[in-house]
């Protein structure tokens, strides 16, 4: 199987935004490759750093209506459960995760976070340039919202020990096969050195 490659040297714009995808409390305890406190761990060291430098910090949450009717189409064979409530605080934010002043909370519908969302008005509107991506899970929210990033524009940074899946093979098929084409790859350490933290 292939190794995952490293950028040799991380590029940090001058407005570059940190976008975790769904560190929230009915998604970190589920079974990932790397647990979900450790991912959240490097989430909150992240975020602590780009708050200091004044950088954008973007909390990304999935949930739906009670009603189960504002999710995605279901012809698949493998659909999200209808009906039924979702737990008091499946979309809440663990109090590791503190929400700062001017973090920006995007509570999306679909895989990405960028489908039926204003993530990418206020990404454009706060000028940023470039995208630092990490979160839970690596071939869905993390890949979809990656995708249509590169799509908007944006330069992107995965930061590998901040990322994790249900499936280590989906998770190194993502970092070999589709991030390497989409930006650079580094760790929560490279992407603070680059940041200068």
């Amino acid at each position: 199987m292939s190794e995952i490659a490293f950028s040799p040297e991380l590029t940090i714009d001058p407005s570059t935004a940190l976008v975790l995808i769904d560190l929230q409390q009915g998604i970190l305890g589920a079974p990932t490759v790397t647990p979900g406190p450790e991912i959240l761990a490097r989430g909150v060291r992240l975020a602590d750093a780009f708050r200091a430098k004044g950088l954008p910090v973007v909390l990304v949450r999935v949930t739906f209506s009670a009603d189960g009717g504002d999710l995605p189409p279901q012809r698949t064979l493998q659909a999200t459960p209808r009906g039924g409530s979702w737990p008091t605080n499946f979309a809440e934010f663990p109090a590791e995760l503190t929400t700062g002043e001017h973090d920006i909370v995007i509570t999306k519908r679909q895989w990405g976070a960028f489908t039926g969302t204003e993530l990418d008005l206020q990404l454009r509107r706060r000028g940023v340039t470039q995208v630092v991506l990490a979160g839970i899970a690596t071939s869905i929210g993390v890949e979809s919202t990656a995708r249509a990033a590169w799509e908007h524009g944006y330069h992107l940074t995965f930061v590998e020990d901040a990322t994790t899946d249900m499936s280590a093979e989906s998770h190194l098929h993502s970092f070999t096969r589709i991030f390497p084409r989409l930006g650079e790859i580094g760790s929560t350490d490279t992407v603070l050195t680059a940041l200068g933290s």
